[in-house]
């Protein structure tokens, strides 16, 4: 049997996976294997058999590397002994902890742990504490515990402290040398109400675009780059991160404040050094030229999204009153948007209508209330313009055939195609996507069934049908947006491939080449010498996936405090009924979305009736075999919370059963979506009728006895243990 070598990705259930170097099929490893190693650990394993479906399962031959970060965990005294519960559940094992390395933390405080003698398949590791985190209620305790399990570094260097602190409070005088002077045009910053960082300012006036009418759209981002030089302890550090992390009430930046929220934010009436993409736009909205240079700029206001979306709607208005010298430039930007939208339109870019939202906390971090977040106008207007920005910076970096990071979006997978298509074709819809998909295709599904009640589970298809975006060097065009190359150059305060981006444009300004980690110091090289040299092409490489990497763990570690805050604010609901939707059907149940809380729970498959369900994949919904029962994304149903686990992330419903007037209300929305004449607007008041009928009975429905999932007699002696602790 062939051997190999990969990282170990434990699984919550004891046994684990190894995610293989090669990118091939991961191996999975048995719980007996798993004793004798930790999650994220590297290791050399033999494939020793394959399942029935073709799916490897090795044995650890050698462990190549521990993980040296620390292990965050509870800390607890059972029995006479210390043992530290690690948070992240896919570590699978206690850590031990001697009397004498507690560092004197209390029991049930957070603590973390540093290995000090690593697992063996005849004992559990031993660790002491290097870090006393607090109580786990304390405010603000899930953000500290999700930047150590996900090794978010949030912590700058002191040699970075140290040459932030150098830096002017301003532009100096020397600064100016080089720039084009804007600070006479009125460019303006359109940010959300909690912004503290502007990376971005926005100006548009008509223009004659040969002999027809367009506009002149300028967009200036900070010039990050004139700060933070390669290999200089600002850049290191910057690159560690690669990304800002946000958290409800708090930001991991990638740079330390007094750049990212003062010298490289574009602030109101202070004058600031910004790299400038110039545009021409057609009235038909196509780019039809566009400039870069440095510049020297001064945002002449500091515009909020809700603002600017009144003063569109009201040109007569307060709002619009307060700015009146500004609203003419506002309009004029509002009038290139809509130009660009019908271009995007013609392009295909796809445009799913989906809900997004926010959480709000209060004082102590805790959540007040979960709302949608409703895009405007405004928010789509300054998308578009840095979409224009970035598709120039793509093509000026193409054009110049220089290396560089692309932001590339691939289509469907041909299994995820496959998938796809039979399911389009299972729910009737006439129109499906061919055997070599084009965004148009998917944009077209989209605006023909966006008035169906199970809009938002074809939505979900479409979507999860499609590829991760990625940062790479090799330019393969953004299947989404329909753009041939794209790349990200509008936000270099929080993103670092955009760093990279106004780099090697300020390289390809000055007539040289850009060498990754050494600066634009190299001349450019000969005619009919461009290939790129193997070793920098490899360095992109590795910059494409370490940038992508760390973008996936900003994602994952604020989508675990998001959890961990709603875990904490439904254990206030336990045992309360609500009308949700089906947002996923799995072979293990269904999850729901609450209308009310937008919180998202798992009915599990046990909790449907007393009969056997079948998953059809095709259609992908759960189909009773006795009674016929369907359930399916967008299905309409009542439920209770019955169970929250907060050291799993984890909300349980239960299905309570519908009442005559809920079931009229889903067999309106099947007839609908079978191609059927019921209207929405019937299906709309048959919900509010069930709304307030359900409000009228409030009080009289019975609620039944809190129950868990039972737990698996195979689980281990030491989770049977966190088990009963939780």
């Amino acid at each position: 049997m062939s051997e190999l070598e990969g990282t170990v990705q434990g699984h919550r259930d004891g046994h684990g996976f190894v995610q293989r170097d090669d990118r091939e099929a991961d191996v999975y490893l048995s719980p007996q294997e798993m004793r004798a190693v930790l999650h994220r650990d590297r290791v050399r394993v033999r494939i020793i058999r394959y399942d029935r479906k073709g799916r490897p399962e090795g044995r650890v031959l050698e462990i190549i590397e521990r993980r040296k970060t620390p292990i965050i965990g509870r800390l607890l005294h059972e029995s006479g002994a210390w043992i530290v519960a690690p948070e992240d559940k896919r570590y699978g094992q206690d850590i031990l902890i001697p009397k004498n390395a507690t560092a004197e933390a209390q029991p049930g405080q957070v603590v973390a742990v540093e290995l000090t003698e690593p697992p063996s398949l005849y004992s559990q590791p031993v660790g002491r504490v290097t870090e006393v985190l607090g109580e786990i209620d304390d405010p603000g305790m899930e953000i500290e515990i999700a930047v150590r399990k996900y090794e978010v570094p949030h912590q700058f260097s002191p040699e970075t402290l140290a040459q932030a602190a150098k830096l002017p409070d301003s532009v100096r005088p020397a600064d100016y040398k080089h720039r084009i002077d804007l600070r006479d045009v009125p460019l303006v910053t359109i940010d959300g109400e909690d912004a503290r960082d502007f990376d971005d300012a926005v100006y548009c006036e008509p223009a004659k675009v040969g002999r027809s009418r367009g506009w002149r759209l300028v967009v200036a981002i900070a010039d990050v780059s004139h700060y933070v030089k390669p290999g200089e302890p600002l850049d290191i550090d910057a690159y560690e991160r690669a990304t800002s992390v946000y958290f409800p009430r708090r930001v991991i930046p990638m740079l330390p404040e007094k750049l990212s929220n003062g010298l490289c934010s574009l602030n109101p009436e202070e004058d600031r050094l910004a790299m400038v993409c110039d545009m021409l736009i057609t009235a038909n909205g196509e780019l039809h030229a566009y400039q870069f240079f440095p510049a020297v700029i001064n945002s002449h206001a500091r515009f909020t999204y809700t603002e600017v979306a009144a003063i569109l709607g009201n040109t007569r208005g307060p709002e619009a009153a307060r700015r009146h010298a500004l609203v003419p430039h506002l309009l004029h930007l509002h009038e290139v948007y809509r130009a660009l939208l019908r271009e995007r339109g013609q392009r295909g870019a796809v445009d799913f209508e989906t809900t997004e939202t926010q959480i709000v906390c209060d004082d102590n971090g805790r959540i007040e209330k979960i709302v949608p977040r409703v895009r405007n106008e405004a928010h789509r207007l300054i998308e578009e313009a840095m979409l224009a920005a970035n598709v120039c910076s793509a093509d000026f970096i193409a054009r110049a055939e220089h290396p560089s990071l692309y932001r590339v979006h691939e289509g469907p997978t041909p299994e995820k195609k496959v998938i796809l298509q039979n399911y389009l074709k299972a729910l009737g819809i006439g129109m499906g996507i061919s055997d070599d998909p084009k965004p148009a295709e998917f944009q077209t599904i989209a605006q023909a069934t966006k008035e169906r009640p199970d809009a938002q589970q074809i939505h979900s298809m479409l979507l999860r049908s499609m590829q991760q975006a990625i940062y790479t060097p090799a330019n393969s065009g953004h299947f989404g947006l329909a753009y041939e190359a794209y790349t990200h150059f509008t936000s270099p305060i929080r993103r670092y491939p955009d760093l990279l981006v106004h780099r090697v444009i300020k390289a390809l300004l000055l007539g040289k080449r850009y060498q990754l980690g050494a600066g634009a110091g190299e001349e450019p090289p000969k005619r009919g010498a461009r290939k790129t040299p193997a070793h920098e092409a490899a360095q992109w490489e590795a910059a494409g996936v370490h940038c992508s990497a760390c973008e996936r763990r900003a994602d994952e570690a604020s989508r675990d405090v998001e959890a961990w805050l709603k875990c904490r604010f439904m254990r206030e609901h336990l045992g309360e009924e609500f009308s949700g939707t089906v947002s996923a059907v799995t072979t293990f149940g269904l999850f729901v979305q609450l209308d009310a809380l937008y919180v998202e729970g798992l009915v599990h498959i046990t909790e449907l009736g007393g009969e056997y369900y079948k998953f059809d994949e095709v259609r992908q919904e759960l189909r009773g075999e006795r009674t016929g029962v369907r359930y399916a994304v967008g299905a309409r149903v009542r439920v209770q919370v019955s169970r929250v686990d907060l050291d799993g992330r984890k909300i349980d419903f239960r299905m309570v059963r519908e009442s005559a007037d809920e079931r009229l209300l889903s067999r309106a929305m099947r007839e609908k979506a079978g191609g059927k004449q019921a209207e929405l607007k019937g299906v709309q008041e048959a919900d509010r009728e069930v709304k307030a009928r359900s409000r009228a009975a409030k009080g009289t429905a019975r609620h039944a006895a809190q129950k868990t999932h039972p737990v698996k007699a195979a689980k281990s002696a030491a989770k049977k243990t966190r088990t009963r602790r939780s």
